[in-house]
């Protein structure tokens, strides 16, 4: 009864000094946490005995000096618990059920303290689990995008969605965030769950959405990103030229029909030539297209023809003509010109060729020739269009003889040459035979060629002939005996001319140096009969002498 009595006494005490003030621990679920008894600060060799208790009633261990910690029989501690040296009570296992407030009761010689300790049990979240997920989204209707789940948490976790890293705020309209808190009644973990509802626009295609679970006692962690498909209607068509330009006739055109409405539609309606066709497809082609098929084109939604796009194609086209193709037979000296009619989409230009040579000009003949004669080629061209036209120019004449002429041969031969003009080119006929040969020179010419040995002297003629005509020459051919007699007699002929002239040369020359002995004896006798007058004397000799003397310088003179 007085231990009893006393220990009542004790309490009593115990209670009257308690402090006001209840120390909180921290302890992580299913970790072992430690309880201090007055934060450590009890010494041993001071207390009786120490008293774990919890709550109300509720017994867990007791510990006397110097003896082993007796344990309760309390279901919920015997099996998790046990003390220190410095009288902390620690508890394995720790679960939601060991949130309460326990109790270090020190019983000294002279007086019972109590220290209550509030434990505080924490457990982090699970990782972000996406739960509900849609997977497309219609401009301006609400939709459920997905639920963001977070389990196993105390206290209970928080959930935040953001939209391209921008938290997303609950506005009652086009955004609703609901979230729900559960406790299970087992472990007294807490479930947050978070629904978003939102109103997508245009501008969300390819926005990232995600989920962030927060707690006070964890990073915070986010849901891989969520990106939801946008549908929107069609609000604008675009009509395009698939293939590459320019078009000339005969290409393939196809057209591609565009919307900006998401899914796109899946027929269209394309006008062509202002008729409307109907297709399963955004794609129309234009086969082997002509000049007709210049002009504007449209597309448009077949529940909503007012959505239409149009574009405009031009066909390039080129015809030329000649004012004569083929072949063109004309007559030597006759008259031609040729006219050339081009139509085209565009500016084009035109060349001339005859044969490999450009020509500067459209060929025009006032006097045809035989050389005019050839494949002339007109080219017209514009952009990537090409015409090549052309045509033959044939220039016929009757034959004409223009030269009929002889020439030494070799050894005892002689060459005849029949030089002819005419078209087609003509046929010789040489009144005697021998060796033909013949060689064009130029259009409409031809030379033919006779090699004979003729025997006597002879008359040869050519006769050139066609379809339109023909002509004859003649020649004098002499025989090689009579022409060596002739060269003969002609050097002969040329050696008596030589003697000839060289006499005459001798005889000239005599006479002119008697002459100019003459002159130059009459020259000094004047000068000497000059000098007698002017001294005053008289020559020597009669007049008589002097008469005979001048006489005979006059025959000298003569001859």
């Amino acid at each position: 009864m007085y231990r009893i009595a006393l220990l009542t006494c004790l309490l009593t005490v115990s209670l009257m000094n308690q402090v006001s003030g209840l120390e909180t621990v921290t302890g992580k679920y299913g970790d072992i946490v430690e309880i201090p008894c007055n934060n450590g600060r009890v010494v041993e060799t001071e207390v009786t005995f120490v008293k774990w208790k919890y709550d109300k009633d509720g017994n867990i261990l007791v510990k006397h000096r110097d003896q082993n910690a007796t344990v309760s029989s309390d279901v919920n501690y015997k099996e998790r618990v046990g003390i220190k040296k410095d009288f902390s009570l620690f508890i394995t296992q720790v679960s939601m059920a060991d949130q309460r407030t326990f109790t270090c009761m020190v019983v000294g010689t002279a007086d019972i303290l109590e220290y209550p300790v509030q434990l505080a049990v924490y457990k982090v979240p699970s990782q972000p689990q996406i739960t509900n997920l849609t997977t497309v989204m219609a401009i301006g209707k609400l939709t459920t995008l997905a639920q963001c789940r977070s389990e196993g948490a105390n206290p209970a976790a928080n959930i935040t969605w953001f939209k391209n890293k921008t938290p997303l705020m609950t506005d009652g309209a086009a955004i609703k965030i609901t979230t729900n808190v559960v406790v299970d009644k087992e472990t007294g973990l807490s479930t947050t769950s978070s629904t978003l509802e939102y109103t997508a626009v245009k501008g969300d295609i390819d926005a990232k959405f995600t989920c962030q679970v927060q707690h006070i006692k964890s990073a915070n962690v986010d849901s891989s990103p969520l990106v939801f498909t946008v549908n929107y209607p069609t609000e604008k068509v675009n009509l395009q030229v698939v293939s590459q330009g320019p078009f000339k006739e005969g290409d393939n055109v196809t057209l591609k029909c565009t919307a900006d409405g998401n899914p796109p539609p899946s027929s269209y309606n394309f006008y062509i030539n202002g008729e409307k066709k109907t297709v399963n497809s955004n794609t129309y082609t234009l086969t082997n297209v002509t000049r007709e098929n210049t002009g504007e084109y449209k597309c448009s939604l077949v529940d909503h023809e007012d959505i239409v796009s149009s574009v405009a194609i031009t066909v390039e086209y080129l015809d030329v003509a000649l004012s004569s193709t083929g072949k063109i037979v004309k007559k030597l000296g006759e008259s031609l010109e040729m006219t050339v009619d081009v139509k085209a989409s565009g500016t084009t230009e035109v060349s001339w060729k005859k044969g490999n040579a450009k020509l500067n000009s459209l060929p025009k003949f006032d006097n045809l020739m035989y050389s005019d004669s050839g494949v002339y080629e007109c080219v017209a061209s514009m952009a990537d269009l090409k015409k090549t036209l052309t045509f033959e120019l044939v220039v016929e004449g009757s034959p004409v003889i223009k030269n009929l002429i002889k020439e030494r041969g070799l050894g005892m031969t002689k060459v005849l040459k029949c030089v002819a003009e005419g078209f087609p080119k003509p046929t010789v006929q040489w009144s005697v035979n021998g060796s033909n040969d013949e060689s064009v020179s130029e259009p409409g010419k031809v030379t033919y060629s006779l090699t004979i040995a003729p025997n006597d002297n002879l008359t040869v003629s050519c006769t050139v002939s066609n379809v339109l005509g023909s002509d004859i020459k003649s020649i004098n051919v002499s025989s090689l005996v009579e022409d060596v007699k002739m060269d003969k007699q002609a050097d002969q002929k040329d050696e008596y001319s030589d003697q000839t002239v060289m006499a005459v040369g001798i005889v000239v020359g005599l006479m002119l140096a008697v002459l100019a002995i003459g002159v130059a004896y009459w020259l000094y006798m004047k000068k000497f009969r000059e000098g007698s007058w002017k001294t005053g004397e008289k020559e020597d000799g009669s007049a008589e002498e002097s008469k005979k003397l001048e006489e005979n310088q006059s025959q000298k003179a003569d001859v």
